[in-house]
């Protein structure tokens, strides 16, 4: 089976997921949500086995280009889904973050993304690289979970759904803050000093970072040290995942600098 198959079949397999999971929400069915886990699920697995391919063809890690690195987000995406689903069973997030994976497959899925395996660059040619972008994506998969939750929170006309979505979003940052700060500033900066000599070197990529990491910084100080939750935390998870977001694409297309490669 090829890369291009079973990545279809996951695609396929997000959707259904995606479906059941909107039917759940709407149809209030909590017990439906459990055949959406299932079907995103075998979607993961399917997805594993396209990275692997992926891998085993390019002779590298399966995100050095934009199209890689969108599979890998979306792969990100759901296995943080699955892992919050576990332990929180937050069947109103479910459905956002199956769309979001879905939004992401079908973005790397278009034409608009080279799929051909090239060489890479010699900068990309060292372990760190799969330390460095594979923690940092885990990272902000789980920002993108306290982003749904938090928009959720705001939207929710309970106490009760209001502190389920709060503690979601809050669970959520507590996971994906120190996979992004491992990931994204002391793997990159070690990283950075292997390949320019240089921990720092105030790069588009690397100052959009630090800024997303002070946001989440700042979130989890004012609410674990100054008592914040509510409005004002999900207000600033929102912040922090639009930051994330446009240190991903922004600076990407926007922006160049010593990541412009990737």
């Amino acid at each position: 089976m090829t890369e291009a198959t079973l990545f279809t079949i996951t695609f396929i397999l997000y959707i259904l997921s995606a479906l059941v999971y909107l039917a759940s929400s709407f149809a209030r069915k909590e017990k439906w949500a459990g055949s959406g886990l299932v079907l995103a699920a075998a979607g993961l697995a399917g997805h594993t086995g396209a990275l692997i391919l992926r891998t085993v063809v390019s002779r590298h890690a399966p995100f050095t280009n934009m199209y890689e690195s969108l599979s890998f987000l979306a792969w990100a995406t759901v296995l943080a889904l699955i892992v919050l689903d576990r332990k929180l069973r937050i069947p109103r997030v479910a459905p956002y973050m199956m769309l979001i994976a879905v939004g992401l497959v079908a973005l790397a899925s278009s034409p608009l993304m080279p799929k051909e395996v090239t060489p890479l660059v010699p900068a990309l040619q060292s372990y760190w690289l799969w330390l460095h972008v594979s923690v940092t994506l885990l990272g902000e998969a789980f920002f993108a979970a306290a982003f749904i939750a938090s928009l959720l929170y705001l939207g929710a006309d309970t106490e009760e759904k209001k502190q389920k979505m709060d503690s979601a979003s809050y669970r959520a940052v507590v996971v994906g803050f120190p996979l992004f700060t491992l990931g994204g500033l002391v793997f990159g900066m070690v990283w950075a000093y292997k390949a320019w000599g240089t921990y720092w070197s105030w790069d588009p990529k690397e100052v959009w970072s630090l800024i997303t990491w002070f946001v989440f910084a700042l979130y989890l100080h004012t609410r674990v040290v100054m008592g914040w939750k509510g409005k004002r935390s999900a207000l600033i998870a929102i912040i922090g995942f639009l930051a994330a977001l446009f240190t991903y694409f922004g600076v990407n297309y926007l922006l160049s600098g010593l990541h412009s490669y990737a």
